[in-house]
């Protein structure tokens, strides 16, 4: 059936593939891929489905090739080669394409090395089932047993593939796990029984310690919080600049769309919950029994718990048009159900900088189903109070820190089932609750931080004896803690002096900083006002005071000043393929790594780190800085040492600077550090050569004891 001449090819070829494969093998992690490959390795998930088909066909054909009314059947025993030669052959190329795709940053760990050596596994084997096939010790009976662990390797190396690709126990998932809550909504945890069940259908799959796509890893609450080689996923309390909410709002056919084309998507009532829960600082220990029961994250939590719900309220209303839903959902507005199989609707809107009055307009097609509206820090005006009194069902309403005055409260009368008004920082004065006689059914209206004072509270209350009037948090007496400032600058290397820029999300707030290293206190320290300029590399400490309140907590920030900016870098030795970022560029590109080494945004290594900086005009610096890592259990050390290289080419160049690290130890926390080497320079230099030593055989107190230590340089500063 096959050509004597085409067999003699496929043969050679499949025998060159085996040998590359066993290539590929040997050189673990001393074969860099180059870029042009990489796509090739990317079509390892498309190809793999092929061999597996054909091999299966092969061995099914092969146990039954003995039975007298086959054995002589030529036409038989050629479709049977045929199909081994072409599965042995596709495997090879698919197991090559899977060896290159796990060099790629965000593969690792143990399912990853036993699914790449079942890989192999099944090569060799096929091959030597298709050479050996016609021998006369391979009987029916070795027949029988070789398809059979070759079976077990495809069962086994494709479960552990789906694991990779979908997430943990992908293929016995729905059989193994548990379905729907099994803890009481008074003692269930948002993060634990809410959040978390959405990471681990939704983003486990590609964001775990095995496959850390991006850097970022979903699986603890710390690497949540450090976020991925695009920097922080998530900013307590802003979820309208966190970037997990906004790549997942992002059109399904955008590359940088999550989850990608083809995975899980997350629900409406999913990205309600990551909205809340962000908004509400993200905490990982906020029970869901704590939330007031108007708080709009314990109603876009409630359909998650919704077997925990001892009552569940009954509406007279049909369920909206799920298409208009889907309309209506954007990356500024969310709309869930506020319980599994409810009609009724929780919808948030945010993004002060695109809200007009349409935006609540567009929602007229659900007024009727729509219990709870949330509009805080929105632009609303006094005349989009009438448009809000057309949801006639809506139970709870959130105006905090609207533009409303209060002119036009009576409109919002009409809704006879509205029981909660939150009001807390706007500009409505006393006058405008004279008009709470006509509202029917309300029972609770917030009030904080509205100028009113505790007299004219007391009088509202006496006067409205069926109202709650909420006038500030209660902490059993205690003040309550400041949220931290933020530091809105994004770029923390400059050449130009750069404009400092902090703001406070809690209105009236003191902001104040230090630059000596100590931490601010309220008399002190350096009082923040817009228009501060940095010229100079600076370490930057802020707090946020206000009276009446704790101090919040320190943010801490170094700002770096690189006055000769190199024109080109190139490293004379390659780095790990692992920790190779953007390549030399990523010395000299201004961007930090922070702490977090899996952010690709450093270069690893556990040879000495060397690489030549280019000038194309002769400069005399006095300090070079190189800004390294340190984290002790990762095995990542500072360098044992620098030198530090420089003259009028790479050819000519004299020793300028030598720094030497002192002991650091088991407990030494994990830092970003700036090293300083003085420069003793007598002429200026258009080339300088930078080598970072590792320590070469790591301490006995360490684990890896004998080893060498890792080095990891994120930016090289020359001033």
């Amino acid at each position: 059936m096959i050509k004597s001449s085409y067999k003699a090819f496929a043969d050679n070829t499949l025998f060159a593939l085996n040998i590359f494969i066993v290539v590929l093998v040997m050189a673990g992690d001393h074969l860099t891929i180059p870029a042009w490959l990489q796509p090739v390795g990317r079509l390892h998930p498309l190809l793999l489905h092929f061999p597996i088909v054909l091999l299966l066909l092969a061995m099914l054909m092969d146990i039954f090739r003995y039975r007298p009314v086959f054995k002589a059947e030529k036409t038989y025993q050629d479709i049977a080669l045929l199909l081994w030669l072409s599965g042995a052959l596709l495997a090879a190329i698919t197991a090559i394409m899977g060896l290159f795709l796990s060099r790629e940053p965000g593969y690792s760990g143990t399912e990853l090395q036993w699914h790449r050596w079942l890989g192999v596994g099944i090569v060799f084997l096929a091959t030597v089932i298709y050479v050996f096939r016609n021998d006369a010790w391979y009987d029916a009976g070795m027949a029988k047993k070789a398809s059979a662990i070759l079976a077990l390797f495809l069962i086994i190396g494709g479960h552990l593939g789906g694991d990779l690709t979908h997430g943990e126990d992908f293929i016995l998932g729905p059989v193994l796990k548990p379905k729907g809550p099994t803890v009481p909504i008074d003692q269930a945890l948002v993060y634990r029984d809410v959040v978390q069940p959405i990471f681990e259908s939704k983003c486990i799959s590609c964001h775990n310690s095995d496959k850390m796509k991006g850097g970022l890893m979903l699986t603890e609450e710390k690497v949540i919080m450090k976020g991925g080689k695009d920097g922080t996923i998530i900013v307590p309390g802003q979820p309208q600049i966190s970037l997990l909410l906004q790549r997942i709002h992002l059109q399904e056919d955008d590359k940088n769309h999550m989850p990608p084309v083809g995975k899980p998507q997350l629900s409406a009532a999913e990205q309600a919950v990551l909205y809340h829960w962000i908004k509400e600082n993200a905490s990982f220990n906020t029970k869901v029994a704590a939330l007031p029961a108007s708080d709009s994250l314990r109603l876009a939590s409630a359909p998650f718990l919704r077997s925990a719900e001892s009552v569940e309220e009954k509406y007279d209303f049909a369920a909206a048009d799920e298409k208009a839903l889907q309309k209506l959902n954007n990356n500024y507005r969310v709309i869930a159900p506020v319980a599994a199989g409810s009609p009724a609707l929780a919808v948030d809107i945010y993004n002060r900088s695109v809200y007009t009055s349409k935006t609540l307009d567009e929602l007229t097609p659900i007024k009727k189903q729509i219990i709870s509206l949330n509009l805080d820090k929105m632009p609303v005006k006094d005349e989009e109070l009438k448009t809000i009194a057309q949801f006639e069902n809506l139970r709870t309403l959130n105006l905090d820190g609207t533009d409303i005055t209060g002119n036009t409260l009576h409109n919002l009368s009409s809704l006879k089932f509205l029981r909660s008004l939150s009001l807390a920082g706007t500009r409505i004065g006393e006058g405008a609750f004279d008009q709470l006689n006509s509202f029917k059914s309300l029972k609770q209206v917030v009030v904080w931080n509205t100028g009113l004072t505790n007299v004219q509270i007391a009088k509202l209350q006496s006067v409205n004896k069926a109202i709650q009037f909420i006038a500030g948090y209660k902490d059993n007496g205690k003040p309550m803690k400041l949220i931290p400032p933020q530091l809105k600058n994004t770029a923390f290397v400059f050449k130009e002096p750069v404009e400092l820029h902090i703001s406070s999300p809690v209105k009236g707030v003191d902001i104040r900083y230090t630059t000596d290293g100590s931490d601010p206190d309220s008399v002190k320290a350096l009082v923040y006002k817009p228009g501060i300029m940095l010229s100079n590399t600076t370490t930057l400490k802020v707090r946020a005071f206000k009276a009446g309140w704790y101090g919040s907590d320190v943010v801490s920030a170094s700002f770096y000043k690189n006055t000769f900016w190199p024109d080109s870098v190139a490293l004379i030795k390659p780095v790990n393929e692992k920790y190779q970022a953007d390549g030399a560029r990523t010395i000299i590109d201004g961007d930090l790594g922070g702490t977090n080494f899996g952010n690709n945004k450093w270069l690893g290594t556990q040879q000495d780190m060397e690489f030549l900086l280019f000038f194309k005009n002769p400069v005399k610096p006095a300090v070079l800085t190189l800004n390294c890592l340190k984290a002790i259990p990762s095995q990542i050390f500072l360098p044992s040492a620098i030198e530090v290289w420089g003259g009028a080419d790479q050819q000519h160049l004299r020793l300028i600077s030598t720094l030497k690290t002192g002991e650091q130890k088991k407990d030494d926390p994990s830092v970003a550090l700036a090293m300083n080497c003085k420069l003793n320079l007598n002429v200026p230099v258009s080339c300088i050569k930078v080598i970072a030593k590792p320590i070469y055989k790591l301490p006995a107190w360490h684990p890896a004891k004998g080893k060498p230590s890792w080095v990891f340089v994120d930016e090289v500063l020359v001033n």
